[in-house]
């Protein structure tokens, strides 16, 4: 999956909107300093996911851009097929499941494309606004667990290149 630099500008204006969620209206001046976007090609995104209900304006002096919707109502899915169209790398399912009927000689390779597909979209699917600004604990942005010690393999020795290693 490739996303354009205009996808990146926007998903980047986002997170820093959901990072201010509830401040009020921020100014496009600051939300490119900010993120250190080009305002003027900030304007038109954000001109665009106004347009998509993403996000509102609101003019006067405290005017600005901020978030229709809480930062967890809108999935980074949404943002990307608006800006950049649809999220499949290497064309739609429904395009894939054609080459999977029509060329047999190639089908295992359109079914890996096709889940490539389908776990590129899951995620983006199920990845919100606020799991960006706001990401679990743990390295890696990953929540913590505690593994049960597998006992057995604790006292096995390990086999490397034929000589024994504990």
């Amino acid at each position: 999956m490739k996303i354009s630099q205009k996808g990146l500008y926007a998903l980047q204006a986002m997170m820093m909107l959901s990072r201010r969620y509830n401040q009020g209206a921020i100014k496009i001046r600051d939300i490119a300093y900010e993120e250190d976007l080009p305002e003027k090609f900030l304007e038109l995104i954000l001109l665009e996911l106004k347009n998509a209900r993403m996000v509102e304006s609101v003019r006067g002096a405290k005017g600005g851009y901020a978030l229709r919707r809480p930062p967890s109502d809108i999935y980074l899915s949404e943002i990307i097929r608006l800006v950049d169209g649809p999220l499949a790398p290497f064309g739609d399912a429904d395009q894939l499941r054609e080459l999977m009927d029509k060329d047999i000689a190639h089908r295992s390779l359109y079914k890996v494309f096709l889940d490539v597909r389908d776990a590129a979209a899951k995620i983006l699917e199920n990845t919100t606004m606020a799991d960006l600004v706001n990401p679990p604990s743990g390295k890696n942005g990953k929540r913590r667990t505690k593994k049960k010690e597998n006992k057995a393999s604790a006292v096995l020795p390990m086999v490397v290149g034929g000589s024994q290693k504990s």
